[in-house]
């Protein structure tokens, strides 16, 4: 990933703040308004980061 870009909508980091992470040894990035699926409900990033499907949804 050259261009840091949001995995779910594509903007990349000249257009919104970007917030890299690390998930099964590879760097993605997320948008602010993304990250709340990161948080509270993986599984809705399939398609979009492999085996989110096998994450769980936060608990509080």
């Amino acid at each position: 990933m050259n261009e840091k870009e949001c995995i779910v909508c594509k903007k990349n980091e000249k257009e919104v703040p970007i917030i890299q992470f690390d998930f099964l040894g590879k760097k993605y990035a997320i948008c602010p308004q993304h990250l709340p699926l990161l948080i509270h409900d993986p599984s809705k990033l399939k398609g979009f980061l492999p085996d989110a499907e096998k994450l769980d949804a936060y608990q509080g």
